[in-house]
């Protein structure tokens, strides 16, 4: 039902734009354009529709918000203010300042109330995505009848720049394929960007796009003053149950402002003095008062905590309920939203005897499925290639519109909208996602990548097909950068594993983190299982390196480093450099960023700084392997694309032998005798 609006809604307005645009001219920095155009529609939103508790922004049947234009970020921190979230006045005159709360864009672990770091466009509405399928795919889990202790939506605020950027229409397509119908896409239709008017690069029919994408389209003509108008088409979002909704609302960037509405001028700058005092005047507000917060409009919105308050108790009321209703689920609840393992997290899992030849991949789904059995709320997908990542989990279901409770997860082939909408689940909570694509796309996905890394998100990303033994696909296929490019990300543990045996370990690596995303690549051809008996322990993977084979004494001349299917040409080459009375010790790193992390005397033990004979041995760039061989030593590795040819033909034309990895320790031991 829609609310009649009157003089102090409008005040409520009036206050946030005049609220955020003091915020921006303090900081001399920021984007007063869209808090100017998007306050109305944001307020009604927050005002009558959103279920939060400001008291308790982590309730966890919350409604989600995500200011996927976040360069509006002012707007964002006046709205938390004003409803009673720990953000201060004082907060937003430290608005981009160093160690403020209120960072330029919005980030989740800062700022109360802040449901997802955004700023590159496109991100957070993807994220919503995700929020809405974890949102489905918990009630399905965990509702029961009678007992609805899931129940909520998804809304993001969109702008041009978000609608123009591909990763939304991947998400969207796929959102709309799904009937995620408690999501909800508020689009600040401003038609202005930082060039110009958008009239110069994006033209289309906004709605029928979305409309051929299975969404439910609304448009409010007047989203600068028509708050009933605003109010109604979001009644109608809430009640389209099969489709998700946009809702394009027509604004004008910099409203307000006398001399800078409606164009780019108003985007990305502070208004100035003179044109500040021009826009409060012409809101109704004093020009000479900065940070005005009328007590009638405080008190207004400040309602939100008494409203969230009562909503927080109904719900709690109903989770006691159940809870007692049913003990053994509300145990799997509690671990799903502590991303607890079990005690018995390794009992089970598959082994490999030393000698059997599996490719990593495949061992990498066997562990993924043995460890689904342990973790209900374990769930993801691939881009269209589950029959090659083998990342299917078997008898689980897919999620679809009519089957919410599927584990596999079909993103089609859009792997950058795959990654975000993993971190929207992530974001959520009470999941653990999962994604998987070929190694060499990567590169569609990384700014998703680099998200979780900033945010601290245990999703986990699969990457096989892991390098050049890709073979006749050639080189657009034949990942030779990707992999320190990964480990250039911080807060991204990046692993791969030297046989089958190392790849269970590194699932259960990546499923024990709570606060950091972990890839683990994977080969496609065949890899020897190696004797964890006569050489050293896999259950040290999460060391992140370890001595795999030492030499007679534990007295090396010189060490091997290696990675991945790699390792099996470090032990190779320290036979031959036995033949000639060359001691070597191999060590396994499948994860650099965990060895880094291991106390000093760890590191010595494995890498003795007396032993400075070193080599890498990898099949890809060797970009950054000096950290960890020094200046005597040698890195073997590609450093170049590769070919279409046979796998074991590239290797030997690239030099990935064990002859190349023996010669490599020779000139390093001469270089240190120099």
């Amino acid at each position: 039902m829609s609310t009649a609006f009157g003089d102090v809604d409008r005040l409520c307005v009036n206050t946030l734009r005049t609220l955020a645009i003091d915020t921006i001219q303090k900081a001399n920095s920021g984007h007063p354009g869209m808090p100017l155009g998007a306050s109305p529609m944001a307020y009604v939103l927050w005002q009558n529709h959103l279920k939060h508790d400001p008291a308790s922004p982590k309730w966890l049947d919350r409604d989600r918000f995500v200011l996927s234009g976040g360069h509006a970020s002012s707007m964002l921190y006046c709205l938390l203010h004003m409803t009673g979230y720990d953000v201060t006045l004082e907060d937003l005159q430290a608005f981009r300042q160093w160690g403020s709360r209120t960072p330029g864009h919005p980030e989740m672990h800062l700022t109360a109330g802040v449901e997802a770091t955004t700023g590159p466009l496109g991100q957070g509405g993807s994220n919503a995505v995700g929020m809405a399928i974890a949102e489905a795919f918990l009630a399905a889990t965990f509702n029961r009848p009678g007992h609805a202790i899931v129940d909520h939506r998804t809304y993001a605020l969109v702008s041009d720049g978000d609608l123009m950027e591909g990763i939304n229409a991947e998400a969207a397509s796929l959102a709309g394929h799904l009937k995620l119908g408690k999501l909800t896409f508020l689009y600040d239709s401003n038609r202005v960007s930082l060039d110009g008017p958008t009239s110069i690069t994006f033209t289309e029919d906004v709605g029928k796009r979305y409309e051929s994408y299975g969404w439910h389209v609304q448009t409010v003509c007047d989203g600068n003053d028509d708050l009933a108008a605003i109010d109604a088409a979001l009644d109608a979002a809430r009640a389209e149950t099969q489709r998700p909704s946009l809702v394009i609302v027509n604004t004008t960037i910099g409203f307000g402002s006398p001399n800078r509405s409606g164009t780019s001028k108003v985007h990305g700058s502070p208004l100035g003095a003179d044109e500040l005092a021009l826009t409060k005047k012409a809101l109704g507000f004093d020009p000479d008062q900065t940070f005005n917060v009328p007590t009638t409009a405080l008190d207004h919105m400040r309602a939100a905590l008494e409203k969230g308050k009562a909503a927080h108790a109904q719900w709690h009321a109903r989770f006691d309920a159940w809870r007692a209703a049913f003990p053994e689920l509300a145990a799997q609840w509690d671990a799903a939203w502590s991303l607890a393992v079990p005690e018995t997290l390794t009992v089970g899992l598959p082994y490999y005897k030393p000698g059997d030849k599996v490719a990593t991949r495949v061992a990498g789904g066997a562990a993924l499925n043995a460890l689904a059995e342990k973790l209900p709320c374990l769930l993801g997908g691939d881009a269209d290639l589950s029959a090659s990542t083998q990342t299917t989990l078997k008898g689980k279901g897919d999620f679809t519109a009519d089957n919410r409770g599927g584990r596999n997860l079909h993103f089609g082939v859009r792997e950058h909208a795959m990654g975000a909408i993993a971190n929207g689940m992530a974001c959520h909570g009470g999941v653990r996602p999962f994604t998987a694509t070929f190694f060499a796309f990567v590169d569609y996905m990384r700014p998703a990548v680099r998200l979780a890394a900033m945010n601290h998100l245990p999703v986990t990303f699969v990457y096989t097909h892991d390098s050049l033994e890709v073979g006749e696909d050639g080189p657009t296929h034949q990942p030779v950068e990707q992999l320190m490019s990964l480990r250039c990300m911080p807060g991204l543990y990046t692993v791969r594993p030297a046989d089958p045996n190392e790849t269970v370990a590194a699932w259960c690596f990546a499923v024990r983190q709570t606060k950091a995303p972990t890839a683990i690549v994977l080969t496609r051809q065949n890899v020897a299982a190696l004797d964890p008996g006569a050489l050293g322990a896999v259950g040290d993977l999460h060391r992140g390196a370890y001595v795999l084979s030492d030499s007679p004494g534990g007295k090396p001349d010189a060490i091997i480093i290696a990675t991945g299917s790699e390792v099996a040409l470090a032990l190779a080459a320290q036979k031959l450099l036995a033949g000639t009375g060359v001691a070597a010790r191999v060590v396994s790193m499948p994860c650099c960023e965990a060895f880094a992390e291991q106390p000093e005397g760890y590191r010595n033990t494995v890498l003795p700084p007396s032993v400075r004979a070193r080599v890498s041995v990898e099949a890809g760039s060797t970009h950054g392997w000096h950290k960890w061989i020094g200046d005597a030593g040698v890195a073997v590795g590609i450093d170049r694309y590769g070919a279409s040819a046979p796998g074991p033909t590239l290797m030997q034309h690239y030099g990935m032998t064990p002859e190349a990895v023996a010669d490599a320790a020779r000139t390093s031991l001469a270089r240190c005798r120099q």
